[in-house]
């Protein structure tokens, strides 16, 4: 989890939005709710102003504004702020009208169950991020640690291969966003755009170990009507684990099934 002396890529385009955003109290409160939500621990006035480039007198009123609406906790006697349970009741309500998860979560469990791997389902959003709506974890093999509501860049490991396949983004844009990823074992520009154009051909994309060392990911596109997929089934397991005999097992499965979540949420588009 990230903290004002963590802050990652993301968080600091994410403030440096915050500045030029046409909507600047609704970034901004989008902004101060993200980094309280990443960290560690409470956080007091002046670092969340620090963190996000903002005016502390500004920044106070975005604080005073959420904690007015439930949405953010204040100490009076640490005088920090954190999230406050205001979030719970925006995020059950989106839980429930969320039908990719309700889709998905059956899915994700069986899978998990037949090939002891974590699944995952995930939400695209453009070129920006992706963002886990779904989760199983297998009492066997590899545990992934993460949970609903984790945010990666949009093009890392195999998920990034299939919006990069499937998605018609222009090259010089790929290449952009692919400068700034971090991987374990980082691949080649040229390597990659090798394995996008295999992704779009085979209809799945697999990480061997280019993410996270040792770790393979393979990752099936889900649409929701036409254009660019709109979300991924994510299968994540040890090396060894997702390799061999049972490979084209998994990935038959992982192909199926997104197919299958593509066509009910088709259906209900």
């Amino acid at each position: 989890m990230a903290t004002q002396e963590t802050a990652s890529p993301a968080e600091r385009e994410l403030a440096s939005a915050v500045k030029q955003s046409k909507a600047p109290a609704i970034s901004r409160a989008a902004a101060v709710l993200r980094l309280l939500g990443k960290s560690n621990a409470p956080m007091g006035l002046q670092p969340i102003a620090r963190e996000l480039g903002l005016v502390p007198s500004t920044c106070l009123y975005v604080l005073r504004a959420l904690v007015a609406e439930e949405l953010v906790a204040f100490d009076p006697d640490t005088k920090r702020y954190s999230l406050d349970a205001g979030v719970l009741t925006l995020a059950r309500q989106w839980l429930r009208r969320n039908q990719f998860a309700d889709l998905a979560q059956p899915i994700l469990d069986r899978i998990s169950r037949d090939f002891g791997l974590t699944m995952l389902g995930v939400q695209i959003f453009g070129l920006d991020h992706i963002v886990v709506t779904a989760m199983s974890q297998s009492s066997q093999n590899f545990q992934l640690s993460t949970q609903v509501g984790s945010r990666f860049p949009a093009l890392i490991s195999a998920t990034g291969r299939c919006i990069a396949a499937f998605g018609d983004y222009p090259e010089e844009d790929l290449e952009a966003r692919f400068e700034k990823l971090r991987w374990d074992e980082p691949p080649t520009f040229a390597e990659w755009k090798a394995q996008v154009a295999q992704t779009r051909e085979q209809g799945i994309a697999v990480d061997a170990g280019n993410y996270i060392s040792g770790v393979t990911v393979i990752a099936a596109p889900v649409w929701k009507g036409r254009g660019r997929p709109s979300h991924a089934l994510v299968a994540i397991g040890i090396g060894s684990a997702v390799r061999g005999d049972g490979l084209p097992a998994l990935q038959e499965t992982l192909l199926s099934s997104a197919r299958s979540v593509s066509d009910k949420l088709s259906d209900q588009f």
